[in-house]
C-alpha cells in the first residue's frame, strides 16, 4: 500500500471545499467544522454538508462541463475538480418512455437513465465527489464496503487517480461485480458474511488505518452529496423545472434523501421555480425494512436480513431509513416492495418496451412503479421520473435462467419461417 500521512494531522486546515462551508446534524442541527467525521459527537445523528451558495446562474452551469462537475458549486468539492483525472461520470440520458407509459397505462414517464455512467451505474457520481473530497483531506487509499456497484466505482476511480483501492464484498456478490470490480487490480476482498457484516468490518478497519478514505464511512457526508446531481441532471434536462414525480430504489436510503435535497437546493437558489413533487421508495421484498416500516406506520426502521436477488438493494440495517420515512411523508408519495419474480418481469418490461436492460435495482423500481400505479398510489396523469440506476450485464445470472433463444433453427430460410409460424 502507499504510505498517506494520516489524516488527523490536517486538524486545523482550512480545507477547498467549494461552497461547502460546515457539518451540520441531521437531527438537531449542531454545527462543526468541514473534516472527514461522519456522526455528530454532540447528537450521535448522521452529518451533512451545509454550504453557502451565493448567486449561482443557470449559463453558468450550461456552459460547464458535461459531466457532474457542471454542478460543482453545489458539491464539496475544489473549484478545479475536473481540472484533475477522473472518470467524469453524469449528464446521463433522460429518455422519454412513451412504451413504457403506455404498458402501464399513464400519460407521461421519463427514464433517467444512469447505465451510461463509466462503471454503468450511478454510484460512480458519489465516488467521484469523494474522492474529490478525500484528496483535500490528506487521503491516499481509497476503499469501501459494498453490495457490487460502489466496489466497481471505487476501483475504477482511484485506479484512474493513481490511487491504492481497498474494496470490501460479501463473497456471495454477482460474478460480474466481482470481475468488474478485479480487472482494476486494486484489493478486493471477498467477506464471509452479508453486507451488513461488511460495513461493520469496514468501519472497523477505518479506526485502525487512519490514511484510508472510505468513502461511505469516513468521507460519507461528501459522497453521500454525489446523488444530488441526479436531481440536478432531471431538472435541468425537462428544462429547468421539478417533476411530479419521482421514484427512487432504496439500499441505504441515502440517494433518496439527497435527491429530495437536490430539488431543494435548485429551488433555493432560484434556478427551477418551488414546486411540489412527490417522492416514492422501491424496495424488493426480501429486504424491505424502510417499505414494512412505511406500511406500518412506523418511524423506527427495524433491521432484517437480505434475501433477495436484488443484491444492490440488499441493506438490512439502511443508516437513512428514518430520514427516507420522513421525506415520503412530508411530500405525499408512498414506499411499496416487490418480490424477485416482479423483479425479473420489471428487468424484462423496461428491456421490452424501452430497449433499456436495468440491473436487478431497475427491475426493483420499475415493477414498484407499476404497483404502485395500480394501486392508485401514483397519478397516472401526473409527469413522472423513474431512476434506472444500474447496467443488466451486471445482474445477468437474474435472468440467465428464464432466457435465451426463441429456437434453435437449420441455416436456411425454411426453418426460420417455421420457428417464426410464418
Amino acid at each position: 500500500m502507499t504510505a498517506a500521512a494520516p489524516a488527523n494531522t490536517t486538524a486545523g486546515k482550512k480545507f477547498d471545499l467549494g461552497n461547502a462551508v460546515e457539518l451540520v446534524s441531521k437531527e438537531e442541527g449542531h454545527r462543526q467544522p468541514l473534516a472527514p467525521e461522519f456522526v455528530s459527537l454532540e447528537d450521535f445523528s448522521p452529518l451533512e454538508v451545509a454550504y453557502d451558495f451565493g448567486k449561482i446562474r443557470r449559463e453558468e452551469i450550461e456552459a460547464g462541463p458535461r459531466s457532474i462537475w457542471r454542478y460543482k458549486q453545489f458539491l464539496p468539492v475544489p473549484g478545479n475538480v475536473d481540472q484533475i483525472p477522473n472518470t467524469e461520470p453524469g449528464c446521463t440520458r433522460l429518455i422519454q418512455a412513451d412504451n413504457l407509459a403506455k404498458a402501464l397505462g399513464v400519460k407521461k414517464i421519463w427514464i433517467k437513465d444512469d447505465t451510461g455512467n463509466p462503471t454503468h451505474s450511478f454510484k460512480d457520481r458519489v465516488v467521484a465527489v469523494a474522492l474529490a473530497a478525500a484528496r483535500e483531506f490528506g487521503f491516499k487509499v481509497l476503499a469501501c464496503p459494498s453490495t457490487g456497484n460502489l466496489a466497481n466505482a471505487v476501483a475504477a476511480a482511484a485506479a484512474r487517480a493513481g490511487w491504492d483501492s481497498v474494496v470490501l464484498v460479501p463473497k456471495t456478490l454477482e460474478r460480474a461485480k466481482i470481475l468488474m470490480s478485479a480487472v482494476y487490480d486494486g484489493s478486493l476482498l471477498a467477506v464471509d458474511g452479508n453486507y451488513d457484516d461488511v460495513n461493520r468490518l469496514a468501519t472497523e478497519l477505518a479506526g485502525e488505518h487512519e490514511d484510508w478514505a472510505f468513502v461511505n464511512v469516513n468521507v460519507r457526508p461528501y459522497y453521500s452529496e454525489g446523488s444530488k446531481t441526479l436531481a440536478f441532471e432531471v431538472a435541468e434536462q425537462l428544462g429547468w423545472r421539478i417533476p411530479e414525480q419521482i421514484v427512487v430504489p432504496i439500499a441505504s436510503g441515502s440517494q433518496l434523501t439527497k435527491v429530495y435535497k437536490g430539488f431543494n437546493e435548485f429551488a433555493q437558489v432560484g434556478l427551477v421555480d418551488e414546486s411540489p413533487v412527490k417522492i416514492f421508495g422501491a424496495q424488493a421484498s426480501g429486504c424491505s425494512p424502510v417499505s414494512t416500516a412505511f406500511r406500518n406506520g412506523h418511524d423506527v426502521v427495524q433491521p432484517v436480513k437480505p434475501d433477495t436477488i436484488a443484491r444492490s438493494l440488499a441493506i438490512g440495517a439502511p443508516a437513512d431509513g428514518p430520514y427516507v420515512l420522513d421525506i415520503v411523508r412530508k411530500t405525499g408519495g408512498a414506499i411499496e416492495d416487490v418480490t424477485d419474480d416482479e423483479v425479473r418481469a420489471g428487468i424484462r418490461l423496461l428491456a421490452r418496451t424501452e430497449g433499456i436492460f436495468a440491473e436487478t435495482a431497475g427491475g426493483v423500481t420499475v415493477a414498484t412503479a407499476k404497483k404502485l400505479i395500480e394501486a392508485g398510489k401514483i397519478d397516472p396523469d401526473a409527469e413522472t421520473v423513474l431512476l434506472i440506476t444500474g447496467d443488466g450485464l451486471k445482474t445477468l445470472d437474474a435472468v440467465e435462467g428464464e432466457l435465451g433463444p426463441k429456437a434453435t433453427v437449420a441455416p436456411n430460410t425454411e426453418s426460420v419461417n417455421q420457428a417464426l409460424g410464418l
